[in-house]
């Protein structure tokens, strides 16, 4: 008897030491979330602010759903939003190029798709469970996960103050030259939901009721976000609204959501969830990088709600400001590098002229103020026959002046790429008339007695001269990538680029790689390249999209500049103030989500020059505006060769908020100074230097 109850003791000591085992606890800190184990359930609870608490219970149980139940408070009591639920994730792995003559990992000129590749289902084995604190989010981590050739875990992440929270594969591989593509979503296990809804692209709400023979359907959605329904309540799921997105040419709509069975052969059964096209515009799509050893994230974000799914959409949509940028007191939003090619394609080709084009609304209601044009790039004739270039020139001029007003200054523009290397761009404060080639028999400058000064240019030195007489501006286009790969290094030694007139480079999120917790790095190193060399240069936003259309997916593409500007510059006067602003860095660039409108040491701002004592102590001072929670502010410096950043931890922010945050640091040595503050989805902004006498 005594043996027999001896056993018992052991079996029942040994069950309790594999239930510990499996799910780990030591790393949560109390940070208003609660969590507690039952068996092999963890249950959840998080503050999630005005909805009140929201829990989700996960099963580790192999046979069972990993998503028992998912809940939010409805007056005194928990509301199921929805049961038996498991995330999935579809990788696609294909073969990168890599090469110095085509920018190596910051390629843009990459043809996936064109070569082999495959997709694969990641098999996900609920072995152990890993639960950690950091600030006010918690996180759950789920080992393994496999998929071809990278390994890795499932993360769930809650955020206190929201009834949001982010599914992620967290996979690594050893394979170099790897680019990837994800597909993603939640899987039903018993129930359906009781509608699955979404709005189209003329912000019309559809409501679906699913069957369990539906076969899977893509959908073209607004706002990224598709809906799943039930009496309880509803859940939306969606993207990072632009990490998702890799760099195309076009901001087509590709049909981003899903729902149904059986989706892309892999997953079986009923869900619903996010997708990338493989095929992209069908230019040259490069895909996402997964270098060796790197922790890439396939992630999507869930917002739960106890009502129905228009609300639930709303809530969604208050994180992008309904797709728009945020007015914001003594700023103006500029966009640039838009090749609409309005004046070829439309104005001058015979077809009736639009009083109101749509691209112009179209980026009118993204709430962009200022817009810079770069039209001729394919059509058009830059270079002459000279009576060609001047009518296209005169029409460029005529229609941005009809179709600016108070509030919106169209402006004319090009991608010159003629004579300095590379691809760049010309930027001119009032209409110039001036062609892109100058005979031996031609004058550099002529008077017209229709359009006043026309110019020809010749060279690279006849180029700086116009740029000099006429206030103009040049700046690098995708600079190290795409057709400007090499430069602006090549050139950092020419004239023509140490001169004021060369603003800098333009950045925009290319490459895309979802290990960084940032959108593309690879201008802003060029920024402290570029400061390091010592040279007083600045970095502006660019888009760089062809077509622009409401069906099309706008805002994820889109990026812009804040310009420390009260009013919009008529058009009839000249916009020289926005020049004015783009040369003293008077300006932040901002993705849309995070917003950056004080910056300042010892009470300098972006663009200014600033003298320290000898011990380099100074107060950093700046204002954050968001919607996602914050997770990180920096703080980059160099002192002339090497780059230096400080990180500030701002896990502890919540969603929707706004904080200024002053700070002691030291800038001994250094020679520039800039910030960056970063979101959760990796959504951001930055500031330009300031610039520190020695």
């Amino acid at each position: 008897m005594k043996k027999l109850f001896l056993i018992i003791i052991l079996m029942i000591s040994a069950n309790a030491f594999a239930q510990q085992s499996l799910i780990d606890l030591s790393g949560f800190k109390k940070n208003g979330a609660i969590v507690t184990q039952n068996k092999k359930v963890i249950t959840i609870s998080w503050p999630a602010g005005k909805q009140g608490t929201a829990r989700m219970l996960l099963d580790m149980d192999q046979k069972n759903p990993l998503f028992k139940s998912i809940q939010l408070t409805k007056g005194k009591n928990f509301s199921e939003i929805m049961s038996g639920l498991d995330p999935a994730f579809v990788l696609t792995v294909g073969k990168r190029t890599l090469s110095p003559s085509s920018g190596g990992w910051d390629v843009f000129f990459d043809r996936v798709p064109r070569k082999p590749y495959a997709s694969y289902l990641v098999d996900i084995k609920k072995q152990k469970a890993r639960v950690s604190t950091k600030g006010q989010r918690t996180t759950i981590s789920i080992n393994d996960a496999t998929a071809d050739r990278f390994k890795g875990t499932i993360e769930i992440t809650f955020y206190n103050g929201s009834p949001l929270f982010n599914v992620a594969a967290v996979l690594a591989t050893e394979v170099d030259s790897t680019a990837i593509l994800y597909d993603a979503g939640l899987v039903n296990k018993k129930s359906l939901w009781k509608s699955m809804a979404w709005s189209d692209v003329s912000e019309k709400m559809h409501f679906s009721k699913p069957t369990t023979t539906d076969t899977s359907r893509n959908l073209e959605v607004k706002y990224r976000a598709i809906v799943g329904e039930n009496t309880g309540g509803s859940l939306a799921l969606f993207p990072a609204p632009h990490q998702y997105f890799y760099p195309l040419d076009e901001a087509f709509n590709l049909k981003f959501t899903w729902y149904g069975n059986s989706f892309h052969k892999l997953i079986p059964g009923f869900g619903m969830g996010i997708r990338q096209d493989p095929l992209g515009d069908k230019r040259y799509v490069p895909w996402f990088n997964a270098p060796p050893k790197t922790h890439q994230r396939l992630n999507f974000f869930c917002l739960i709600n106890t009502e129905g799914a228009t609300k639930a959409l709303e809530e969604v949509k208050k994180l992008t400001h309904n797709d728009s940028y945020k007015p914001l007191k003594g700023y103006k939003t500029l966009a640039t590098h838009f090749h609409n090619e309005f004046i070829s394609d439309v104005a001058l080709s015979g077809k009736p002229i639009p009083e109101k084009p749509e691209f112009v609304d179209v980026l009118k209601k993204h709430g962009i103020n200022i817009v810079k044009l770069a039209e001729f790039h394919g059509p058009g004739h830059p270079k002459g026959p000279e009576q060609e270039r001047l009518k296209e020139l005169k029409s460029l001029f005529e229609q941005t002046k009809r179709l600016s007003d108070r509030n919106f200054l169209l402006l004319p523009g090009e991608e010159a790429n003629n004579f300095y290397g590379g691809h760049w761009l010309a930027f001119f404060p009032k209409p110039v008339y001036w062609i892109m080639s100058r005979k031996a028999d031609e004058k550099f400058l002529t008077e017209d007695p229709t359009l006043g000064k026309v110019y020809r240019v010749g060279d690279k030195e006849e180029m700086l001269k116009l740029l000099e007489l006429e206030n103009g501006l040049a700046w690098t286009a995708h600079a190290r990538t795409k057709g400007s790969t090499g430069y602006p290094d090549i050139y950092k030694d020419e004239a023509f680029y140490k001169s004021p007139t060369f603003l800098g480079a333009a950045w925009k999120a290319i490459p895309a790689d979802l290990s960084i917790a940032t959108l593309s790095q690879r201008v802003l190193k060029l920024y402290d390249d570029m400061a390091n060399w010592g040279l007083k240069k600045n970095v502006l936003a660019e888009s760089d999209i062809f077509t622009v259309t409401h069906q099309n997916e706008m805002y994820a593409h889109l990026n812009v500049n804040y310009l420390a500007l009260d009013t919009v510059p008529a058009y009839d006067k000249g916009w020289k103030p926005v020049l004015d602003v783009l040369k003293k860095g008077k300006f932040f660039v901002s993705t849309g989500e995070v917003l950056i409108p004080q910056f300042s040491i010892n009470n300098k701002t972006a663009g200014e020059s600033l003298k320290l004592d000898k011990t380099g102590n100074a107060t950093l001072k700046f204002q954050l505006d968001w919607t996602f929670p914050m997770n990180y502010a920096e703080v980059v410096s160099g002192d002339g060769k090497n780059t230096f950043r400080e990180r500030i931890d701002l896990n502890n922010t919540k969603a929707f908020n706004q904080q200024i945050i002053t700070q002691k640091i030291n800038l001994s040595g250094r020679k520039w100074v800039r910030l960056e503050a970063w979101d959760i989805a990796a959504n951001g902004g930055f500031t330009q230097m300031i610039w520190i006498e020695q």
